[in-house]
């Protein structure tokens, strides 16, 4: 049990640091668990030394992160936490370059595109196998689309709960919606496959080569049926071995992966450590291999610390405060300015980022394709905040709860102090703050059924594509899933809608920077920061590469002997 042990005094000694700073503990998570996992399993890793050879001298890395994941049924979550773990284990037509958005072979290795952009021909790598031992084919991919598309498919789980947002947005819709742009799904061969579309989408290759829709085992879905989000079948180079819930998840090596000589790795522990600086010094004194959720004020000190190397992700992304628009008192656009006025962004860029993050004005990062760079963001103005407050009815003052994240993410390292920062902020202008906190599933699903007032959360690009973040987290038919503003402004579904369908890439900027402008004055959300997020590994790590998107394939990694 050297490994409990050992993290128990780290905890410890996270806490002792903590208190002694009198400040807040990062939003640790505070019990609930559920039952997950296999004893056996757990017992073992709890056994086993980061960065360690076991007997057999198998290399075992250990990767620390601030949250546990949503689900592992990729397609049907749009945690980020969840995305990094599925990874792993699932693989996709096409793939993303190692360290941007280019779109590169897959489990397809050569693709055909008609001339009018409505058909889409993918040619399959042959001899592939999925980790329960059943052949990979087109049929396989056929029906993980179709399961996808129809809430009355066998395998689409809808009465269990499952929905499949992110292919919602990013193929219009589901099989039966007007937008919805795949047709028909033709299978030619065993290793030949056309998909025919209804009419022209803009960004259909790079959604082939998005972690939200690889290929399920066809067989795992008949067996697990809607308990396949716990038992996860792919074809990546990592196959699921357990998961303790807000504890750990184990993946050990697929040994008949297709790529030959990958994964470097025999397995793969993810661990779940929320508070920051408890992952630091488990990183410190060789607990763990890698950590997420650096923060900032400590990447100095991993730089200058020869034990240690310090990673940078491009700025991808948007961390922001989002409000609830259908419900009480934000359903008032006056009250809406009036927070966005009052909210100090530079301040928390500079206090909590160490240089690595810029104030935020759209929802979008600056290097997208139509980015909007003439919408005037919110200036920090308590007098004018004030002002609007007045306006809106709520001279005297009002109490808001505001919903503020348990773990860290890239967006947003120390959400726990943003949001004492933003309940100073409003104080000052006469609006009382209660911040009330989750845990991570909980805090997802409870913002996504709208439970909340005002929220904190971020977006990570993941198809180095516009759309993802404005459609994702802003358009009327993502209400109650990612778009949990409940914004719903058909202007500007319409705007989204042109640009998703449109294959001429300068129309296409055009219809999202209109967009832009409608949303910055209606005020769903105030943007906060982009930022640049920093990690860290040991110098043992080896070919580790971080993705823009977050979620990197960790085949090729190994540990230094």
């Amino acid at each position: 049990m050297k490994l409990k042990y050992s993290f128990f005094i780290v905890c410890m000694l996270a806490v002792f640091m903590v208190l002694a700073a009198c400040s807040g503990d990062g939003g640790q998570n505070s019990g609930e668990a559920e039952e997950g996992g296999d004893s056996d399993t757990t017992e073992s890793t709890e056994e086993t030394e980061a960065g360690s050879e076991d007997d057999e001298g198998d290399q075992v890395l250990i990767f620390a992160r601030g949250g546990d994941s949503e689900s592992l049924d990729p397609a049907s979550t749009t945690d980020g936490e969840s995305s990094r773990i599925t990874k792993q284990i699932y693989e996709s037509l096409l793939e993303f370059d190692k360290e941007s958005f280019e779109v590169l072979p897959g489990l397809a290795h050569d693709w055909e595109v008609a001339d009018d952009g409505l058909s889409y021909t993918f040619y399959l790598e042959e001899g592939v196998t999925f980790h329960d031992g059943t052949d990979f084919n087109a049929d396989a991919v056929k029906l993980n689309f179709e399961r996808w598309a129809d809430p009355d498919h066998e395998y689409a789980f809808a009465d269990d709960g499952y929905v499949y947002s992110m292919y919602g947005t990013m193929f219009g819709g589901f099989l039966g919606n007007e937008n919805h742009v795949i047709e028909e799904i033709n299978v030619v061969n065993d290793y030949e496959i056309e998909f025919v579309l209804s009419q022209p989408l803009g960004f259909f290759l790079q959604n082939m080569a998005m972690t939200y829709f690889p290929i399920t085992s066809p067989a795992a879905l008949e067996e697990y049926g809607a308990a396949i989000n716990e038992n996860p079948v792919g074809t990546g180079p990592f196959e699921f071995v357990s998961w303790t819930k807000d504890d750990s998840i184990v993946l050990d090596k697929f040994e008949d992966y297709r790529i030959d000589g990958l994964p470097k790795l025999d397995r793969v522990v993810f661990e779940v450590i929320p508070d920051n600086a408890a992952r630091l010094i488990a990183l410190r004194s060789g607990e763990i291999d890698i950590m997420d959720g650096l923060n900032p004020d400590d990447a100095a000190g991993v730089e200058a610390d020869e034990g240690l190397e310090l990673y940078e992700r491009a700025e991808n992304n948007i961390g922001y405060v989002g409000f609830n628009v259908q419900k009480e008192p934000f359903d008032n656009k006056d009250l809406r300015h009036a927070v966005s006025h009052a909210i100090d962004k530079e301040a928390i860029a500079e206090a909590l980022y160490a240089g690595y993050a810029t104030p935020a004005s759209v929802p979008l990062p600056p290097s997208y394709m139509g980015y909007n760079d003439e919408v005037e963001s919110f200036e920090y103005n308590p007098d004018k905040a004030m002002e609007l407050l007045e306006e809106a009815g709520y001279g005297d003052g009002l109490e808001i709860e505001l919903w503020t994240m348990p773990v860290a993410r890239p967006y947003m390292p120390d959400p726990e102090t943003v949001s004492e920062i933003i309940q100073n902020n409003l104080e000052q202008i006469g609006i009382t703050v209660t911040i009330v906190r989750e845990e991570w599933a909980p805090y997802l699903e409870k913002t996504m059924n709208g439970e909340h007032q005002m929220y904190m959360l971020g977006w990570s690009g993941t198809n180095g594509d516009p759309d993802y973040f404005l459609s994702s987290l802003l358009h009327g038919d993502n209400v109650g899933s990612s778009n949990r503003e409940f914004y719903d402004n058909d202007e500007v579904d319409e705007f989204l809608n042109q640009a998703k369908l449109s294959i001429d890439q300068d129309e296409r900027a055009a219809f999202y920077q209109q967009a832009q402008e409608i949303i910055a004055d209606d005020a769903p959300m105030v943007p906060l920061v982009h930022s640049r997020p920093v990690l860290a590994t040991t110098n043992a790590v080896e070919n580790y590469v971080p993705h823009p998107s977050t979620s990197e394939s960790l085949a090729e990694v190994e540990l230094a002997n």
